[in-house]
């Protein structure tokens, strides 16, 4: 997955980025709220496959990013390959009130490294940062796991939108500049991208969001 090309010389850039993570720690409602600006307190596990595109400019850059949910797999223990497959980026979502998502957050990272060989763009992403008060993870151990597995680290709340947009914009960043590095450096990679073209049916309204270097984590 990576560069379109438009008519009238323009370009696109089309990244697959997947959530994984324990069930019930947030997945389906960070997606909601990046994409839709929704939350859904009453939210039931994800049932078939979902997906959102969402606009995102990037030094000038149009860049679609097509975020998939688990669609409920997670609660057999493993994802389908085919989930997996052409994601060029991730979020790793544990809940911060639940040391066990925490727990399986290598589990995961694993299944990736597994199914996916792509992923530039990854993220820990410590959900639910608003149920500080019976918090069972401190930011401390979120953060010292992502610099052990090379992550980025942010701690969000889908329920009143901290640091969602960021998260996101964060992955996609930098799998824009990575794959902007390879494009400069092989031609290959150019011709690769080229034939690997990916056209997509729009499921819903697109937003454009501006470029975000915000890094910090939920304010106590």
């Amino acid at each position: 997955m990576g560069k379109e090309e438009q008519g009238g010389g323009g370009e696109e850039y089309l990244f697959k980025i997947v959530l994984i993570g324990d069930s019930a720690v947030g997945k389906s409602n960070l997606l909601s709220r990046f994409a839709r600006n929704e939350f859904d307190s009453n939210s039931k596990a994800t049932i078939g496959v979902e997906f959102q595109t969402q606009v995102v400019d990037i030094d000038g850059k149009e860049v679609k990013a097509q975020i998939w949910d688990t669609a409920g797999q997670e609660r057999f223990r493993a994802v389908t390959s085919a989930y997996y497959r052409g994601a060029v980026g991730a979020l790793v979502v544990y809940d911060i009130t639940r040391r066990s998502s925490f727990d399986s957050v290598k589990r995961w990272l694993e299944e990736l490294t597994t199914h996916c060989d792509t992923a530039v763009g990854r993220m820990l992403v410590g959900n639910k940062c608003d149920l500080d008060s019976i918090r069972d993870v401190s930011t401390e151990e979120g953060k010292s796991l992502a610099e052990e597995e090379g992550l980025f680290f942010m701690e969000t709340s889908a329920l009143d939108s901290t640091n969602v947009e960021a998260a996101f914009e964060v992955v996609i960043r930098e799998i824009y500049s990575n794959i902007s590095r390879k494009i400069l450096n092989s031609d290959a990679y150019k011709a690769e991208l080229s034939v690997n073209r990916v056209t997509l049916v729009k499921d819903g309204a697109n937003s454009s969001k501006g470029s975000m270097m915000d890094f910090s984590c939920c304010a106590k």
